[in-house]
Parts: C-alpha cells; sequence; structure tokens
C-alpha cells in the first residue's frame, strides 16, 4: 500500500480548509446567539451581572485571499444602519469588529490596534473584502485606536448602507483612520473577533434598522 505524503505547506492548507469547512457552531452571550467556526475557540464567562466573551484562540487567515475568519457572527436581522456598542480588551495587540456581513467573502471590518496605520498599514483601519483579498479603505494618518494591550476600552461603531459610512470611537473619541465609506454592500450583519490574536467582549448591545427589498436583502424583523 502507497502512503501519500504531503509537504507541509500543503498538509497545513489541508488542516485550515477542514477547519473551515466543518461547519459552524453556536454560543450565546448578551442575549444574542452567534455563529463561529468552532465553539472551542471561544468561551462565555458569567459573574454576577457581568457577562464577557472571550476568544481564547487566535486563527489566521485561510489560504488563499488574505481576510480574516475568525469572529463571532450575530444572528441578528440583516441591518441597513447599525450601532453597536461595547467594551473590549485586546490581548495581543488588536481586535476586529465585522459589519456588513453579506458572506465569508463579502463583508467589512474595523480592525482596532495599538498599532498607528502610518507604521503598520493593515492595522488600524476600515478593510473592504469582496470575493477576494481584504483591501484598506480608509486612511492611514492619526493615532492608534488603543494606547495599550490588556485594558478595557469602550468602543461604538455606526454604519449608515445608505451613505456608505462607516464610523468608529473609541472611548468616545474619533480615530481618523476609522472612517470610511463603501457603497458596494449597503446592509449587513455584525461580528466580534480578531484577524490573528485574542481578545476579550463585554457589554455588546445592537440596535439597528433591517434592510429592505430596496438594497437586495429580504426585509426582517427586528431582535
Amino acid at each position: 500500500m502507497r502512503t501519500l505524503c504531503l509537504p507541509r505547506k500543503a498538509l497545513l492548507a489541508v488542516l485550515l480548509t477542514s477547519f473551515a469547512l466543518r461547519g459552524n457552531d453556536i454560543i450565546d452571550a448578551f442575549g444574542y446567539k452567534w455563529t463561529v467556526p468552532n465553539a472551542s475557540d471561544w468561551k462565555v464567562e458569567r459573574d454576577a451581572d457581568i457577562t464577557v466573551l472571550r476568544l481564547l484562540t487566535p486563527r489566521g487567515p485561510l489560504p488563499g485571499p488574505r481576510r480574516p475568519m475568525q469572529f463571532a457572527l450575530a444572528e441578528t436581522p440583516t441591518f441597513q444602519h447599525v450601532v453597536v456598542d461595547l467594551d473590549v480588551k485586546p490581548v495581543g495587540r488588536s481586535v476586529m469588529l465585522v459589519y456588513a456581513y453579506r458572506d465569508n467573502a463579502h463583508f467589512d471590518y474595523a480592525h482596532l490596534s495599538v498599532d498607528r496605520a502610518i507604521i503598520e498599514p493593515h492595522h488600524n483601519g476600515i478593510f473592504h473584502v469582496y470575493g477576494g483579498e481584504r483591501v484598506r479603505i480608509s486612511t492611514e494618518e492619526g493615532r492608534s485606536a488603543f494606547v495599550a494591550s490588556k485594558q478595557w476600552y469602550h468602543v461604538r461603531l455606526t454604519y449608515s448602507g445608505d451613505a456608505g459610512t462607516i464610523q468608529v470611537t473609541v472611548n468616545e473619541q474619533s480615530v481618523p483612520a476609522l472612517h470610511a465609506v463603501d457603497l458596494s454592500l449597503r446592509a449587513g450583519r455584525v461580528g466580534v473577533g480578531s484577524f490573528d490574536e485574542a481578545g476579550e467582549f463585554k457589554n455588546i448591545k445592537i440596535q439597528g434598522t433591517p434592510a429592505t427589498a430596496e438594497v437586495g436583502v429580504s426585509k426582517h424583523s427586528t431582535h
């Protein structure tokens, strides 16, 4: 019997692809159900009135177009307008907020980091995924979102599908690199996670206006 031996890179690609195709898991937190690639990568901790969603296992992008996949997606209507308030703690250097999610190849996300974008252009900014590799669509100017890792920050994400605008504030302060315009998606769901690091999330509140047929999605009732 012949034994098939794959090169290390090819074997890794097979394993990562298998991870992505196993089917999604569901976790419950903050009054929402969240779809995640693998529930064992996450932990929900409840202490009195405080719930913390912890991303324990960092995972980088799959082989192919470079785009994130390690995030929890809220099972809500498809929102044309949405405001997400939450507290985040970067365990490493960054966390990520997904918005206008249509499917795993069509979504936008905000990458919040201790790094300034002028130094690390793939960090601390708004990024667009449309069938291929992620592309930065925000300025590289200005300060970083976080001053340090391992501390809590209050974050608000405001998205308007009509105008295509996204604005993310940190501790009620604007961050130039976290503002952009994208008219290609117009509506979608939201999520939390990281590109390839661990992070923690609490006090998540999602308020929005469901999309209508005019933007190419069915109308749903609000959560």
